[in-house]
């Protein structure tokens, strides 16, 4: 049986932070039967985010894949928060990380490791998700990287 997400979190000494509220005509986390689509995510820090603009250009690499990582914790936070217990969380099936690139940025699937590593620290090698990875022009509020999930619920 697999090790529950809260004391999974508390072993690696991660918390998840609180939803942010949508900046948009959406809704955070929608619940149908034993899936959960949480929406895009981007690191924000006091409503803006962190080291907006394009990765290869004004964001190294590494700075986002750090990005892809906390928007997939803040993604987290997002379906725990609508499902009012965290460990309710089974596995995250599918991943999206999109990336902000600049011209000749090719490595937009480097950037999503970071979001992949942490779900792999999390849930364990054998639950992985299925992922895209893509490079776009822009993002919302100039960020850098926004993540997507799809989850299995209980």
């Amino acid at each position: 049986m697999p090790v529950l997400l809260s004391a999974r979190l508390r072993e690696l000494g991660l918390e998840l932070p609180s939803p942010a509220p949508p900046i948009g005509s959406y809704v955070p986390v929608v619940i149908e039967g034993n899936l959960a689509w949480i929406s895009g995510q981007i690191a924000m820090l006091e409503g803006r985010p962190l080291h907006p603009g394009l990765v290869g250009a004004a964001v190294d690499p590494a700075t986002a894949r750090d990005l892809a990582r906390r928007a997939a914790l803040q993604a987290l936070g997002a379906l725990a928060a609508a499902l009012g217990n965290v460990d309710r969380i089974q596995r995250i099936v599918r991943l999206g990380v999109y990336v902000a690139v600049a011209p000749g940025f090719d490595r937009p699937h480097e950037v999503a490791n970071g979001a992949s590593d942490l779900l792999r620290e999390l849930f364990g090698e054998e639950r992985r998700p299925a992922r895209a990875s893509f490079g776009v022009s822009v993002l919302p509020l100039g960020a850098p990287v926004e993540v997507e999930m799809t989850a299995a619920v209980g």
